[in-house]
């Protein structure tokens, strides 16, 4: 197989959102014991949703789409869904460039009272956040390769109120104004270490991944001082596949059958973040190869996954393409 291009990272998360991952769980770290206002508790929630922002940093199939929500205990709801892709660029100049695009929805509830009237401020947070990295291929051994990468990273968290702002007859304050219609930005500076094992042969193909990744978000700008916050977003991932051919010829190629295994474990600010310490992945699919027809796009799978963790367990079915 002629290899002129790494295949496009691995797995393009969340391209279907809707076919994407929803799971039920129950979520310790993110109690919504309504948070006061007159309290100041807010830098805490600020906090709280750059950790959000910290899982779309990076492409990733255990959290690539995700959605947590606890009804009975009456939690926030969180939903986030990522898109990425990377790849090197020539094996003569084996520059390495990586973008990640990612999307989360946090809805904590907040109580404002003016010392006699309490009232429930059910809020929407919306961020999002860009990463790009730039990389090196470094050949260790045979179908073995190093690869540094610098990563940087830009988020902006926005909120609204779900009523209307005249219902607060005592709105003040810079946490109440941030909770309507304010806005956080942050960025991101650090990198990922990278082992990168790729053995193609006619029979079989195995990929194997391993990373460590480290980004120090911050919040910037004109946001209040008491409102801004920081997160210390690291994670070590290990991912594999396997695909190898089915015996069906579609397209003058071999239909393949694809198996996968994943795990991620959340380090740093992350850990426990949203109720977990790590989150695994056991996948099975098919890849259809269109090389032959000479168009942009070589291969395309279809993979369904089973995902779990402690408290956490739920299915997804990912599109994934090479190119």
């Amino acid at each position: 197989m002629v290899k002129c291009k790494q295949l496009f990272y691995r797995i393009f998360n969340g391209i279907f959102i809707h076919c994407a991952l929803m799971i039920a769980c129950v979520m310790d770290p993110l109690p919504v014991e309504a948070n006061t206002l007159v309290e100041a508790r807010l830098q805490e929630r600020a906090n709280a949703a750059l950790g959000v922002m910290s899982f779309a940093l990076t492409p990733d199939v255990t959290t690539g789409s995700l959605s947590l929500s606890n009804a009975p205990e009456n939690n926030p709801d969180l939903a986030m869904t990522t898109l990425g892709g990377g790849a090197t660029m020539s094996q003569e100049f084996p520059i390495y460039l990586e973008g990640t695009i990612g999307y989360s929805r946090y809805d904590p509830t907040f109580i404002v009272s003016d010392g006699e009237t309490e009232k429930l401020l059910p809020t929407k947070w919306n961020s999002i956040a860009l990463t790009g990295g730039i990389g090196w291929d470094f050949p260790i051994v045979e179908d073995l390769k190093f690869r540094p990468v610098f990563n940087f990273s830009f988020g902006r968290v926005s909120s609204d109120l779900k009523i209307a702002s005249s219902a607060i007859e005592f709105k003040s304050g810079d946490e109440l104004e941030f909770l309507d219609n304010g806005s956080l930005d942050a960025y991101g500076l650090g990198g990922s270490a990278v082992l990168d094992y790729e053995h193609y042969r006619q029979d079989y193909e195995i990929d194997v991944e391993f990373r460590y990744t480290h980004i120090q978000l911050n919040s910037f700008g004109d946001t209040p001082e008491a409102l801004q916050g920081s997160v210390n977003a690291q994670l070590l991932s290990l991912w594999s596949r396997w695909r190898a051919p089915t015996g069906v010829t579609l397209l003058d190629k071999p239909l393949r059958y694809v198996l996968e295994c994943a795990r991620t474990e959340y380090l740093g600010d992350m850990r426990g973040a949203l109720g977990f310490n790590a989150l695994n992945s056991l996948g099975a699919g098919l890849e259809l190869d269109s090389s032959q027809y000479g168009i942009i796009i070589t291969r395309t799978r279809l993979v369904l996954r089973y995902q779990f963790g402690e408290h956490v367990q739920g299915t997804s079915v990912g599109i994934a393409v090479s190119f």
